[in-house]
């Protein structure tokens, strides 16, 4: 397979897959049809290369960035691409037709892949003639640091092309899982979803406030959620492993899942009530520093965690 990648579109994911591709040693094509778009991104991505050199996750920043070009002609960032890397908004129009361009140009051994958070893929190839080379290959936010990625097919998607995107993933050193049913918000944002009704819940009815909700998560299961999931979390919480763990606690947490089961539309009233006491937190002035502070962190937790994997193993 070719080693040259065609990323499309420049905002967040889009830069953010670049630096992972070219961390990979791909040569990477970026396109957006804004070229103003593209210049501020170079920049940006110079930064955040230069970011990664520091912590010691990256060699040599502008060896990587000399790896990066961009374009805002689709059909020139397609040429050659044995990888394809859609990160358009979250519109399904938009999408379609982004697929269908790109469909009509890509040689059809080439899997064009879409970073979609919710879109099943069988929405967005649907009746398109190259239907069974598509994929979904959602990551999380950004995935330059968090290594994870969802490979979703849709009912036209070949097991080959499953099985290679896997592959592909994990020669760049991500953890690939494979969504085995199609499902809107694949497996990390119904998990997501699922935790915010919650929190949602317990703050809106005075259980907790939002800023100690968050604590709750960081300085409790994030920090075990950070090495490992949910499944060996509780086989590791009883002596006797998961049964024992779920016959010592399954009938006090079926009660609270009982009670959790309430749905609760979201609703303009309730994103302003949120948007109300998180901004008594944080001012939206803060926003753009504090996104800055995070990646900062998840940098060293990385570094961290790499250092402790060699150590301890996985």
């Amino acid at each position: 397979m070719s080693r040259r990648v065609a990323v499309i579109g420049s905002g967040l994911i889009g830069r953010s897959w670049s630096m992972l591709f070219a961390r990979s040693g791909c040569e990477v094509s970026m396109y957006d049809p804004e070229p103003d778009a593209l210049v501020a991104a170079r920049s940006r991505l110079a930064d955040d290369l230069a970011e990664l050199e520091r912590i010691g996750l990256i060699a040599d920043s502008r060896e990587a960035m000399a790896r990066i070009s961009g374009t805002d002609v689709l059909e020139d960032a397609l040429e050659g691409a044995g990888w394809v890397q859609e990160n358009a908004p979250e519109v399904l129009e938009i999408k379609r037709e982004l697929f269908r361009r790109m469909d009509a140009v890509v040689p059809g051994s080439v899997v064009i892949a879409s970073s979609t958070s919710a879109i099943p893929c069988s929405a967005i190839a649907n009746g398109l003639e190259g239907a069974g080379r598509m994929v979904v290959a959602h990551p999380a936010n950004p995935p330059h640091l968090l290594p994870i990625v969802e490979v979703s097919g849709g009912p036209d998607t070949t097991d080959e092309t499953v099985r290679h995107a896997r592959d592909f993933m994990e020669g760049i050193g991500m953890a690939a899982i494979t969504i085995r049913r199609e499902m809107r918000g694949f497996v990390l944002n119904r998990l997501q979803v699922a935790l915010l009704n919650e929190a949602f819940k317990l703050i809106e009815d005075g259980v907790v406030s939002g800023e100690d909700l968050d604590k709750t998560v960081k300085h409790g299961l994030g920090l075990r959620w950070s090495f490992m999931g949910p499944m060996e979390t509780i086989d590791l919480n009883a002596p006797g492993g998961i049964r024992d763990y779920l016959e010592r606690f399954g009938p006090a947490f079926a009660q609270i899942a009982e009670e959790q089961s309430e749905f609760r539309p979201w609703t303009e009233e309730r994103y302003a009530r949120l948007e109300a006491e998180r901004r008594q937190v944080m001012a939206r002035e803060e926003l753009a520093d504090r996104a800055r502070w995070r990646d900062r962190r998840l940098l060293a937790l990385v570094r961290d965690r790499n250092r402790a994997e060699d150590e301890h193993g996985t």
